[in-house]
């Protein structure tokens, strides 16, 4: 019988390959249909593995999670940076490559974010979801987050809302 081993550890520059591959499945995934495609692919090609290994580098909280040594997805954390929201961490991004999404990794991953962030102090998290994401807004809702704030990106002129959720 073998045994697949699930970690969940902090991102080293040797994972930069493999975190842009799960990036870019899993923003196709995630955002096919709702960013324009041209700004879509703008985003991911903008993230290869020279930008990961160097956000690496740069002391960001990446964490990645792995099933049997393979990276099946990665979160990055880190201090809010919305002033007028009063919790203090933020999860930046948190994704899955599409065949390891709706077995519970992603709460895995979820939790693990959130104990990087009490370790570094900080109190309360919020995470930003596109409201057309209902796959990430079922997410964040079944985790306990409440949506409390709501905001605008824009994309090729095209405005999509993005709704807070939080966490105290």
């Amino acid at each position: 019988m073998n045994t697949l081993t699930i970690d969940i550890r902090k991102a080293e520059p040797r994972d930069a390959v493999a975190i842009a591959d799960v990036h870019q499945q899993a923003w196709q995934g995630a955002y096919a249909g709702i960013i324009p495609h041209k700004a879509l692919m703008a985003m991911i090609n903008r993230r290869g593995p020279d930008w990961w290994a160097n956000a690496i580098r740069r002391a960001a909280t990446v964490l990645v999670i792995e099933i049997g040594g393979r990276i099946a997805g990665y979160t990055t954390v880190g201090r809010n940076r919305a002033r007028e929201l009063k919790q203090q961490g933020e999860i930046y991004e948190l994704y899955l490559r599409p065949e390891y999404q709706g077995i519970g990794l992603g709460s895995r991953l979820f939790a693990a974010a959130r104990a990087r962030l009490a370790d570094n102090g900080l109190k309360g998290l919020v995470v930003w979801a596109l409201e057309e994401n209902q796959n990430a807004l079922s997410f964040y809702a079944g985790a306990g987050g409440r949506d409390i704030a709501e905001g605008v990106e824009v994309f090729e002129q095209k405005a999509l809302k993005k709704v807070a959720f939080v966490w105290e």
